[in-house]
């Protein structure tokens, strides 16, 4: 028999390495970080556990990646969607919400990436391949639309969207997404409309808060 290629080769590194970052989300949404071990994600993913560590230093990294590559694939998602005459308005509504969505559908899996990150003593923001997608899509989106610098711009729209989404899912003091959006879409000059709005109508600024 033959040997493999060094293309076959590197397909199967990378298909064994999108099988672990699948399984991670899969695993982190029904039990949460502590209770998912490096062991379950290797059964999950059919692959001998020694084989995690080939991939990935520790189960830290392991989360942010598989963490961007959920959010990269949802992002890739949405803008498929699109018609291909939408305009950069448009594709940056639906970005937003792609990534404000992955945090509503994935609670645990958000609250784990953001708590690593977060994190004095270990965190820390990993640029992973997963990453440097995500951005390059996020920097095109800013440059169609019009940004002077976009990854200068880009930096500012990931702290936003961070921010965002720690404020749906900090637990015990969540915000709605609403208003969260709102800001964000504001931020931008987006009408409201575009993307996937979560209510008919942006929500009434001029209404005051009620008391506890």
């Amino acid at each position: 028999m033959a040997p493999r290629g060094d293309s076959v080769n590197e397909e199967m590194r990378q298909r064994s390495r999108r099988r672990i970052m699948r399984a991670t989300v899969e695993l982190v949404d029904q039990h949460g970080y502590t209770g998912t071990t490096l062991a379950d994600i290797a059964e999950r993913a059919g692959l001998a556990r020694g084989l995690l560590s080939y991939y990935f230093d520790g189960k830290r990294l392991l989360m942010q990646s598989a963490t961007h590559r959920l959010m990269h694939l949802e992002l890739s998602a949405a803008l498929a969607g699109l018609t291909a005459g939408a305009s950069p308005e448009e594709r940056l509504a639906r970005a937003i919400d792609a990534v404000l969505g992955v945090a509503m559908a994935h609670p645990r899996v958000m609250r784990s990436h953001l708590a690593l990150i977060l994190d004095p003593d270990t965190g820390s923001f990993v640029k992973d391949p997963e990453q440097r997608q995500l951005g390059a899509i996020l920097q095109e989106l800013l440059r169609d639309w019009g940004a002077p610098d976009p990854p200068a711009e880009h930096a500012v729209l990931r702290s936003a969207l961070m921010g965002g989404c720690i404020g749906v899912l900090l637990p015990g003091a969540e915000l709605p997404l609403a208003p969260i959006r709102a800001d964000l879409f504001g931020r931008y000059g987006l009408a409201w409309e575009l993307g996937l709005p979560p209510q008919p109508a942006p929500p009434d600024r001029t209404t005051p808060p009620a008391r506890a």
